[in-house]
């Protein structure tokens, strides 16, 4: 018996969810904003979790008085954290939740704010995994994708590249950032958060389920099949 609504599509975040990027893009927004002056604090880190980079320096710009236009300031992100994506690492139980999906046939999708050339470089040394997702979702690029999270567009478009296009209440979002929770959420999907430490409490509350790391998502409890 399920303890949630069971699904039978699963769609995965990326950034911070899968790959352990949130390190890289830390320190690389923090040593371009001290370059001009300014510290990044962790209520806006939380404030630009999960949005499409273009969003990201917008928001920042905004909430740091900085002037400079956003396409200019992701430029210097850009360069500042190109290098350092080559060998990030997956993050607990992400390789194993992955595999296990797949060997058990259950459809499996990946919705991500990751722009094309950062997602090249991140995935490059992982092929042989992300080879196994169905269909991968770059919202900062696909033209289906109006408007990026906290907007539901990127799940709704993923879930309708599955082959049976199912209904939302049947896809299940892993997710790590508040933004994401809410965009899928609005999808009208279920959602697995597995929140950064520095994401305040409430700000997880709107999550079907939260767990602190992939390695104890229990599949059974949305109807998936079991670890053995």
């Amino acid at each position: 018996m399920s303890k949630y609504t069971p699904v039978t599509h699963v769609i995965f975040d990326m950034d911070g969810l899968l790959l352990d990027t949130e390190k890289v893009y830390l320190s690389s927004i923090t040593e371009v904003l001290k370059n001009h002056g300014k510290d990044y604090p962790n209520d806006l880190r939380v404030k630009v979790m999960g949005t499409i980079p273009i969003n990201t320096a917008t928001i920042i710009i905004k909430e740091l008085e900085m002037d400079i236009s956003p396409v200019d300031l992701l430029a210097e992100f850009y360069e500042n954290q190109i290098k350092k994506m080559e060998n990030v690492p997956f993050l607990p139980g992400a390789e194993r939740l992955i595999d296990h999906l797949y060997t058990n046939n259950v459809p499996i999708a990946v919705a991500t704010s990751s722009g094309k050339d950062t997602f090249k470089i991140k995935t490059a040394n992982y092929q042989h995994i992300f080879s196994k997702f169905h269909h991968i979702v770059l919202g900062s690029a696909d033209s289906e994708v109006k408007q990026g999270k906290p907007a539901p567009d990127i799940f709704l478009v993923c879930a309708s590249r599955f082959d049976d296009k199912p209904l939302p209440q049947k896809c299940l979002v892993f997710e790590d950032a508040p933004n994401g929770v809410t965009g899928a959420r609005s999808a009208g999907m279920q959602t697995v958060m597995v929140p950064d430490k520095i994401i305040p409490i409430e700000m997880t509350s709107h999550a079907t389920q939260v767990i602190s790391s992939l390695l104890d998502f229990k599949p059974e409890d949305f109807g998936l099949p079991p670890f053995p």
